[in-house]
């Protein structure tokens, strides 16, 4: 099984957007999230660091410069969505990546506050 550590410009970028707005509050990750060739299309135009942004698990030993270095994907970079977020937390807990889990809900906290979902 893959190690993986938390990826601290991700959550960086992932709070950005939250602050700023820039999030779903409802959708079906299944449909949302990434496909391959929206992550060939992004990183046509974007650098390696931008791509990975988006990623809140970094591949240990993996090249940086490749996608199998990322995981965790959190957004349809454009936007984050709730539903990665919880996608990641699930995943990551799923599979023992207690640093990601961890990572993912403090970010789902901080997004319901930020958007008012919290009793």
């Amino acid at each position: 099984m893959a190690a993986y550590t938390v990826n601290p410009a991700a959550v960086e970028h992932a709070r950005k957007l939250i602050d700023s707005r820039q999030y779903v509050l409802d959708s079906n990750w299944g449909d949302s999230q990434p496909s391959a060739e929206d992550e060939n299309a992004y990183l046509a135009k974007h650098s390696w660091d931008e791509y990975g942004s988006w990623f809140l698990g970094l591949t240990v030993g993996a090249n940086p410069e490749t996608k199998a270095r990322h995981a965790f994907v959190f957004g349809d970079f454009r936007r984050i969505h709730r539903s990665g977020l919880i996608a990641c937390i699930y995943r990551a807990a799923e599979w023992r990546h207690k640093e990601v889990e961890r990572a993912a809900y403090d970010l789902l906290q901080h997004f319901d506050q930020s958007t008012g979902l919290t009793a």
